[in-house]
């Protein structure tokens, strides 16, 4: 724990888990009011996890840009998909995170805030609309409670689709060459789902290469995965002087439901993948936590939790079109033919690509998204056979 016990009792801020979404809006309200009092409780031993975030960059809110340009240690002009029918390269910006980076860079700027401290090594034992209470016994309290220690226990069994991954950041012998990212290189076998490789260089001779899957279940062998990464490289002529850093994760997909809501009577503010704030159709929370940061950090800690309801609103039109297509790429397309549907979908115009990461999709792009043939693959008889088996299960 910093900061002192005797200045630790009482804050503007609460943010009960020190991951992306607490870390952002640290960041936020601290470049506005550098004598904020805000406390961000984390019951690991060090801030961020073990993570990559990426986004397109013009998904962050303007007001807040500087404050989070700070934790970015790459970014491009543009990244590659690769199909087995269709390769493109996509001219939208993206920027890289890494957990090791937003670790000094929260650690750095809560320490030069007199008034606000990190706890560490303390889980929360009692969370309201006011208060936490840790397991120390200590009870803390706050105009503002923001709770976002991720997905409550159990909520990813209640998806009906899950992106499962495994990425090794490799240290190289001899430079990949890589320009830049290659976001999706599904020319690899698909039985288990639509299945990815997404390949980010970090320098000229470090590379995050992630095997990734949109499988109908949570589980797959972590290291059979972990052997196909290091087999990819090999094929891709890497030299792997040795592996820095692994990274593994199940992000939930749902078809419906789990969207943010205005926190009720004595509830904190829910925020991050507890509370919904992610993109159903692509597991990015950057963007999202970004936009709820901004909104916190331009409010006082009553007036973001009087007026958050609109900016759910607002979240829940986008989520709930993109829970539509998980529902259409998980319900009516085969695991071996699923790669379809994102292939057709990287034929549409960047614009409209670059709104549906950032959840902005305009009417006309919905109906770009949706219109016309369907991809190869889709079969109205899989829902239905679907539903029958599960009946009689």
């Amino acid at each position: 724990m910093t900061g002192g016990r005797e200045r630790a009792r009482a804050f503007d801020y609460i943010l009960v888990g020190g991951g992306l979404q607490s870390g952002l809006i640290a960041l936020a309200v601290l470049a506005d009011r550098p004598s904020a009092r805000i406390a961000v409780i984390e019951r690991a031993s060090q801030l961020g996890g073990n993570h990559t975030w990426c986004f397109h960059e013009d998904d962050v809110p303007e007001a807040i840009e500087p404050a989070l340009r700070p934790l970015v240690v790459a970014s491009w002009g543009g990244y590659e998909v690769r199909f087995p029918g269709h390769h493109r390269s996509v001219g939208i910006p993206y920027a890289a995170v890494t957990s090791e980076r937003f670790r000094e860079v929260i650690a750095d700027r809560i320490a030069r805030a007199p008034r606000s401290a990190v706890f560490l090594q303390c889980a929360a034992r009692a969370v309201s609309a006011d208060r936490v209470t840790l397991d120390s016994g200590e009870t803390l309290t706050g105009r503002l409670v923001v709770d976002a220690r991720g997905p409550a226990s159990g909520s990813d069994r209640a998806a009906s689709g899950f992106q499962v991954f495994t990425g090794l950041e490799l240290a190289l012998a001899t430079p990949h060459h890589l320009s830049r990212p290659v976001l999706m290189d599904a020319r690899v076998p698909q039985d288990e789902g639509f299945r990815f490789f997404y390949a980010l260089p970090l320098s000229p001779d470090r590379i995050l290469l992630e095997d990734t899957y949109f499988a109908d279940e949570p589980d797959l062998d972590g290291d059979l995965v972990r052997g196909r990464v290091l087999a990819r490289a090999a094929e891709l002529g890497f030299e792997v002087k040795a592996i820095a850093r692994e990274e593994r994760g199940v992000l939930p997909m749902p078809w419906a439901n789990h969207l943010p809501r205005p926190p009720g009577s004595g509830e904190p503010l829910a925020a991050g993948y507890r509370g919904g704030w992610f993109h159903p159709a692509t597991g990015y929370s950057f963007p999202v936590a970004a936009r709820l940061a901004a909104f916190v950090a331009a409010r006082s800690p009553e007036r973001a939790r009087r007026e958050i309801a609109a900016l759910a609103r607002k979240h829940g039109r986008g989520a709930r079109f993109a829970q539509g297509l998980n529902r259409l790429a998980f319900g009516f397309f085969a695991p071996s033919r699923r790669y379809h549907v994102f292939e057709r979908f990287y034929r549409l115009p960047e614009a409209t690509i670059r709104r549906f990461y950032s959840l902005e999709l305009t009417a006309r792009d919905k109906v770009r998204i949706l219109g016309g043939r369907p991809p190869r693959g889709f079969s109205v008889r899989r829902p239905l056979a679907r539903t029958k088996a599960e009946r009689g299960a």
